[in-house]
């Protein structure tokens, strides 16, 4: 992964912002409602959204760049709105600018 391309930092965004949608999903989201404890949803919260952010620049940086469809950027964009769609688009990213 070359973080010097656009689809090298938009493919490390997209991991780390998948990992955090999880973490928020799976771990801070049932310590809230089973355990009563909303501060992980607080802190995890602010991080994804975040890193939200950064994905969503991330993608219109390499649309543009590599002058996706617009079908293409639409799908990168929903991707960060589906558990695991951003490491779905990461494996296609890796097999459309690495094979």
């Amino acid at each position: 992964m070359n973080l010097k391309t656009a689809v090298g930092r938009l493919r490390l965004i997209g991991l780390v912002e998948g990992t955090s949608f999880l973490v928020l999903l799976l771990i801070a989201m049932p310590m809230k409602y089973w355990m009563d404890n909303p501060v992980p949803v607080a802190v995890v919260g602010a991080i994804h959204g975040a890193l939200f952010v950064l994905f969503i620049l991330a993608v219109i940086n390499a649309a543009v760049v590599k002058k996706w469809s617009w079908l293409f950027s639409l799908w990168a964009l929903i991707a960060s709105s589906i558990p695991l769609g951003t490491f779905v688009l990461d494996a296609q990213l890796k097999k459309r600018y690495q094979g």
